[in-house]
């Protein structure tokens, strides 16, 4: 009697320990875009649920290193803002640069911070960078609304001159976002090994703020010191920032060449660190 065939098994995911680096699986992000969103909930919803001010942190943050700027860089050691007020000034590079900072120190200890959950259940592991990016992103647009609203104040009071150049903010959020998450995967990568550097970022973070115009216009570095505001990606965005909402400083489009260049570079050199890293990190954490 004949033996009847049986029939093909066809599975839906099929996960093997060996790929190429290469192998992004970008189409799985996309798949698991329901667990990002899930994730991205989780982080605006716990990070604050047992506060007693709750999301008001969003506001008050800003607002205190905004004051505290103003006294000491603004009052005590007289920095030039370029003619603008001191406060929408100094609030400008706060905004930006706190989404950057929070998103790089972030997402360096990503693979640290969820051992326990990539040990456990397999999903594609550039959902939770992506996931710090966009979390931070809604803080960010509390934090940008907030500017805002100081821009509307000195505005009406005739102290700046927003001009049309505003509506590239979009693509200096991109452009943010992208250079914060490359250098967080490549950190990421090098702390699962090195815990070091762990103690590090921190730190070093903080003094990068200093080779970024955050509390200074960058008008005003030394001819001498330049080129290392040459070499600073995130230098042209903080120009743009000031320029295109208080209208003040030197800025052209030309400008956002270089840090669109390195944003995409670096984001490469990030996600394919970081693919090759995520094979192994398991071993060393």
């Amino acid at each position: 009697m004949k033996q009847e065939a049986l029939p093909q098994e066809h599975w839906d995911h099929v996960i093997e320990s060996k790929t190429s680096l290469w192998d992004l699986k970008l189409r799985e992000v996309w798949q698991y875009r329901d667990l990002l969103f899930l994730f991205v909930r989780r982080d605006f919803v716990t990070v604050y649920k047992q506060t007693i001010l709750g999301p008001l942190w969003f506001f008050i943050q800003p607002l205190l290193t905004t004051i505290t700027f103003t006294i000491i860089f603004g009052n005590v050691a007289q920095l030039s803002t370029d003619g603008a007020p001191q406060v929408v000034f100094y609030m400008a590079g706060i905004t930006l640069w706190n989404y950057f900072s929070t998103c790089l120190t972030s997402v360096s200890g990503v693979f640290n911070a969820n051992a326990g959950i990539f040990g456990k259940v397999y999903f594609p592991r550039l959902i939770m960078p992506l996931t710090i990016v966009i979390s931070n992103l809604m803080k960010f647009g509390v934090q940008f609304l907030l500017f805002v609203g100081f821009v509307g104040y000195f505005t009406f009071k005739s102290q700046i001159a927003p001009n049309s150049s505003i509506v590239l903010t979009p693509f200096i959020i991109v452009l943010m976002a992208l250079i914060s998450m490359g250098f967080g995967l490549i950190l990421s990568s090098m702390t699962t090994k090195y815990k070091d550097l762990n103690q590090l970022i921190g730190f070093g973070v903080q003094l990068f703020m200093y080779a970024t115009p955050v509390i200074y216009p960058s008008s005003s570095v030394p001819q001498e010191y330049a080129w290392v505001t040459d070499l600073n990606p995130l230098v042209g965005l903080f120009d743009y920032m000031r320029y295109a909402y208080l209208g003040v400083g030197d800025f052209s489009i030309v400008d956002l060449i270089y840090p669109s260049v390195f944003s995409i570079v670096i984001l490469m050199i990030g996600v394919l660190v970081f693919n090759k890293t995520q094979k192994t990190f398991m071993d060393t954490v």
